[in-house]
């Protein structure tokens, strides 16, 4: 059994910065359940470099959420544009109030990557710090410039609760 598949059982002392609060009151057993069924839904769980195997913390890499445009950063996307501007029928369409085009192209030729680091405090938090990226399906098929930064926004404690579920395959 590989350090990373082990139990942790030594929680952090405190919320790190960057990362958000999932649950309160929450347990080693939820934390080893959602490690478990990661690891079993076939994603790569492996320590956070720097922690020893009994850290309660745990980064989980692997899973990918098709036709995630509802999750892009429109705003961040316009004020990239501001400061230079590619044409693109779709970011001229956003410029213009549209954000269907944009959010048509990113669906056919990107997923979102759901990379997380998942931990449990000593005050018993259920938390994570979200590593979302939008990353092409295949490359080269999109004609979106190669520098348009494509963010996922901030989502609400809910959403990403949702999105962890669903990357451990518990959803």
């Amino acid at each position: 059994m590989t350090a990373s598949a082990e139990r942790p059982t030594r929680p952090l002392a405190s919320k790190p910065a960057g990362y958000v609060e999932l649950a309160r009151y929450s347990s080693l057993g939820r934390l080893w359940t959602l490690l478990g069924s990661a690891a079993r839904a076939g994603r790569t769980v492996s320590l956070v470099r720097g922690d020893s195997a009994d850290v309660c913390r745990r980064r989980i890499a692997g899973a990918a959420l098709p036709n995630a445009a509802v999750f892009l950063d429109l705003t961040h996307i316009l004020n990239e544009l501001e400061d230079a501007f590619t044409p693109h029928p779709a970011l001229v369409a956003l410029l213009a109030g549209d954000a269907e085009p944009l959010r048509a192209e990113v669906n056919a030729h990107f997923e979102l990557r759901l990379d997380f680091v998942l931990a449990l405090t000593a005050r018993r938090d259920l938390v994570m710090r979200p590593e979302f990226r939008f990353v092409p399906i295949v490359r080269g098929l999109s004609d979106l410039p190669d520098d348009l930064p494509l963010d996922a926004r901030r989502l609400g404690r809910d959403e990403l609760h949702l999105l962890v579920q669903r990357a451990c395959g518990l959803a």
